[in-house]
């Protein structure tokens, strides 16, 4: 069955805007790699400060190749915004991060009327 990955994200009021604007505009980035099943941000409605990037993935090795290729990639990029060379990056919007890991061993889904 599928793995799942949950990046914990800590993120301060005042950055929350701007990690769900950056998601947003992450288009396509994770659902062409082989392997990939699901995708969620989701945000916190209290009590907390912490997002959740829920992945699904066919197999681990899936998601590390995906890690190790074009999530590397994103994260290392050519500079700044734009991909200028040399250009100062933007200051990440969470202060902190935890990556959990699991396997599914059961799964539901509604039944068809």
């Amino acid at each position: 069955m599928s793995i799942v990955k949950i990046n914990a994200l800590t993120v301060p009021a005042e950055q929350r805007e701007v990690l769900e604007r950056r998601f947003a505009s992450r288009a396509g980035a994770v659902e062409s790699s082989d392997g990939f099943e699901w995708f969620e941000l989701l945000r916190p409605v209290e009590g907390t400060d912490q997002y959740l990037v829920y992945t699904r993935w066919r197999s681990e090795e899936d998601f590390q190749a995906w890690m190790e290729g074009p999530m590397k990639a994103a994260h290392q990029g050519g500079g700044g915004e734009g991909g200028v060379a040399g250009a100062e990056r933007p200051k990440p919007a969470a202060s902190a991060s935890t990556v959990w890991s699991f396997e599914v061993v059961q799964q539901a889904a509604p039944k068809k009327a």
